[in-house]
């Protein structure tokens, strides 16, 4: 089973969404991140808009960001929206081509079932198991620190000054140099 480029898309962006915690996301931001198509992004994020798993500002500080909590996003959820035709073969639905040994068919049985299972494996991940790597997914998108994470890095930083006594590096003051002012 393979899925389109289109799902993969919708995945990818979902997940840089739930992984960029400080404010909105630009669909050219996600298209370079992750060095994909710009026009593709644009469809995807419109159809997961329609579908109520983005939210969408528009204007000029205008941007992305989820619409629901990333628990409540099933993988096997977006994956259906986003194929909703997983026929495998042709007789599958919604084609539902003729086929002269149909009624007795052993491998379109096999076929089903093998996707019912994919899917059914797809369904015990949310999205935010995917991003469970979340500073490692992070740091491979170039994703700054999380905003709580800097103020605490900062009052890390005092605390070791503190323990050791001392107040951080000496800088040297400037110093001008005296210059005699312009006789008129």
């Amino acid at each position: 089973m393979r899925l389109t480029v289109y799902t993969d898309y919708a995945l990818r962006l979902l997940m840089y969404l739930a992984v960029k915690d400080d404010g909105l996301a630009t669909i050219a931001e996600v298209a370079e991140r992750y060095g994909i198509s710009k026009n593709h992004l644009v469809k995807v994020a419109h159809q997961l808009g329609v579908a109520g798993y983005v939210g969408t500002v528009r204007g000029r500080s205008g941007g992305l960001r989820l619409a629901k909590p990333p628990e409540r996003i099933g993988l096997g959820e977006i994956v259906r929206h986003a194929e909703p035709d997983m026929a495998l073969v042709p007789c599958f639905k919604p084609l539902d081509a003729p086929c002269a040994i149909r009624s007795c068919c052993v491998l379109r049985r096999a076929l089903d079932k093998a996707r019912l299972a994919f899917v059914e494996a797809l369904d015990s991940y949310s999205l935010s198991d995917l991003v469970g790597p979340r500073y490692a997914l992070r740091a491979l998108l170039a994703l700054s620190p999380p905003p709580a994470q800097r103020p605490a890095a900062a009052a890390n930083r005092q605390a070791g000054r503190a323990r050791t006594g001392a107040a951080g590096p000496k800088r040297p003051r400037s110093v001008r140099a005296a210059t005699p002012s312009p006789k008129t």
